[in-house]
């Protein structure tokens, strides 16, 4: 097991005639896995950042309200004296931008009667979407799913310089081993137990 003292800042890139190659290259690996991780990290987690809200831009111009009508009495029964929230599928119909008709299903209140006008969001070419987020809800969605992705991008140099720093440490540990059996014996006959 290896000694270890308190701990000395920068110890690495100061002039100590002790330091050997190992540390000096150990010292840029742990810097350069420092920048790699705090740049690999920003850049993606802002790059996701605004493609997000971008694509979320795009949704609020090109998605479009339509008012559709229940093609056929939904499933349940409408209980006016009781407002649970609970919703269920229905099938719609509605006519696109084009002159075209179009049919799908969407969550209405139990019990609503044929012809019940639905509002339904639609792209360009009719079908249907869900509610294209408001431009704080879209802010948000994009930051979070930007730090997200940040930190995992920014997790792949970290590990990466942790595992290369493992690896280093070990192998001068093992080169420490080698030249302590090479020199031990030759310090006036001592033994390995100290004696």
């Amino acid at each position: 097991m290896a000694f270890r003292g308190h701990k000395v800042w920068l110890w690495r890139w100061r002039r100590n005639p002790l330091r050997r190659r190992a540390d000096t290259v150990e010292a840029w690996v742990v810097l350069g896995a420092w920048l790699l991780t705090v740049l690999a990290g920003v850049v993606a987690g802002l790059v996701v950042d605004r493609s997000v809200e971008h694509q979320l831009a795009l949704e609020r111009v090109e998605w479009r309200p339509v008012v559709a009508r229940l093609s056929e009495q939904a499933p349940g029964t409408a209980d006016p004296g009781t407002s649970s929230g609970e919703r269920v599928w229905g099938e719609v119909a509605w006519t696109g931008g084009d002159g075209s008709a179009h049919t799908g299903q969407v969550r209405v209140d139990p019990g609503s009667v044929q012809g019940t006008p639905v509002t339904v969001w639609t792209d360009a070419q009719g079908r249907l979407m869900t509610q294209p987020a408001t431009q704080g809800q879209a802010r948000i969605r994009a930051a979070m799913i930007g730090i997200l992705v940040g930190f995992s991008t920014a997790a792949v140099p970290f590990v990466g310089g942790r595992v290369l720093r493992g690896r280093m440490e070990r192998r001068r540990l093992d080169q420490w081993n080698a030249d302590w059996a090479y020199f031990g014996p030759l310090w006036g006959g001592r033994r390995a137990d100290g004696r």
